[in-house]
């Protein structure tokens, strides 16, 4: 069953994550561990960009973007199987809240958890964001909503 027409993650790094010299390194495994696949055979990129923030401040945001079924399908069960019952009941709850009038569903995992290997729901803003385009039929709230229920329901 397809559950998303698309999926992105991104991530920022700010000025003082560059305090660890290997920080990039990190973000980039991270990414890799968020999206179980081979990148060099399924020509998956990760894409880097650098802006200037508030107050001059330079950031560099990563992010991929997965647009095929195998690869949409294939994050979100991982995702799911790395999330405790908890975190998928909290995702449940606020499901209506995550989700956007074109039906892009939306979690933050914090970002020094998940550098430590830990998948946490947050709402602060040091985190690794992830939007799920909803593959919703017929295109409508009720029937996305319902497809993320059955995401996080039908895995515990």
């Amino acid at each position: 069953m397809k559950y998303a027409n698309s999926v992105k993650v991104s991530v920022f790094v700010k000025p003082e994550d560059k305090e660890d010299n290997d920080i990039d390194n990190k973000i980039i495994e991270a990414i890799k561990n968020l999206v179980p696949l081979d990148f060099e055979k399924e020509k998956l990129t990760i894409g880097k960009t650098g802006v200037e923030g508030f107050n001059n401040r330079n950031i560099t945001i990563y992010e991929i973007m997965l647009t095929k079924d195998a690869h949409t399908n294939l994050f979100i069960k991982s995702l799911i199987e790395k999330l405790n019952p908890d975190q998928k009941e909290l995702l449940l709850r606020q499901a209506d809240s995550r989700l956007d009038e074109n039906l892009d569903f939306f979690i933050r995992l914090g970002k020094p958890e998940l550098l430590r290997g830990d998948y946490y729901i947050t709402d602060s803003g040091d985190c690794f964001h992830i939007k799920i385009g909803i593959a919703a039929f017929p295109r409508k709230r009720e029937a996305a909503l319902h497809i993320i229920e059955q995401l996080f329901k039908g895995s515990e």
